[in-house]
């Protein structure tokens, strides 16, 4: 079987600009992601950022993608809006997406899902995060237990404007007492969409062995499936139609 072909976009902005957050991720939050990604031998992966050409999401890396993991914050009004056509089209033809954390505020999100979807209550305190499955059958949730607990995160808080998800597998709570919808599903065209909340720049959530988990079971749900060839517009019919039907 051949190998899903990934693709993890970063701003690397953070990383470049905050020596706390530098500290976390030398290398990046690209490369963190991708570091693991690359242990499994079902995975094929690149990595892209928001400086490169064409923000590394040209013709040719968009069309070899089958999923794209994507992680932005404060530079999402930066990303060419002519790249978020390409990325949308590619979703609608089949290409997973995976957005993450602040990814909620990017113009690709906002795009597919069609609302608001920067709007949402947030607190950076450091506070403890209990994500709860809520979906155990779930292929996203593969191997986890109950909940995920991480020690700090950036805390999200309803209400959350993004449409009611085709599948809710994850629910935080935060020890200041919100709850949130952290991971959420959605269909869009042939293409599959997963949003994954936790993940802040400043923690370093992205070293967490169930975080990670839940990437790399998301990878698996969103590759494309192979089905039938698809034909839109006017067609023959397939049985014979009476003379004079429909008249």
């Amino acid at each position: 079987m051949a190998p899903i072909k990934v693709t993890v976009w970063n701003e690397y902005r953070h990383e470049r600009q905050n020596e706390q957050v530098a500290t976390i991720y030398p290398e990046g939050i690209h490369q963190a992601i991708a570091g693991h990604l690359i242990k499994n031998e079902s995975f094929e992966v690149t990595t892209a950022v928001l400086d490169d050409p064409d923000h590394g999401l040209t013709d040719d890396v968009l069309n070899a993608t089958d999923v794209l993991i994507w992680w932005g914050h404060m530079a999402h009004d930066e990303v060419r809006d002519d790249i978020v056509v390409k990325v949308r089209d590619r979703v609608l033809d089949g290409m997973g997406l995976i957005v993450l954390h602040s990814g909620h505020g990017s113009k690709i999100f906002q795009s597919l899902l069609g609302t608001k979807t920067g709007a949402l209550k947030w607190r950076d305190d450091g506070e403890k995060e209990r994500i709860w499955v809520v979906e155990h059958g779930h292929p996203i949730a593969d191997g986890l237990g109950e909940y995920i607990e991480i020690a700090q995160e950036e805390m999200y808080g309803e209400r959350f404007e993004i449409p009611a998800p085709d599948e809710l597998v994850f629910v935080s709570w935060f020890e200041g007492g919100e709850i949130f919808r952290s991971g959420c599903c959605y269909r869009r065209g042939k293409g599959k969409l997963f949003y994954f909340r936790p993940g802040h720049e400043t923690f370093p959530t992205y070293y967490h062995p169930d975080v990670l988990r839940v990437i790399s079971n998301g990878v698996q749900w969103a590759a494309p499936a192979q089905g039938a060839e698809v034909s839109y517009g006017r067609v023959e019919p397939l049985e014979k139609i009476a003379k004079g039907a429909g008249a």
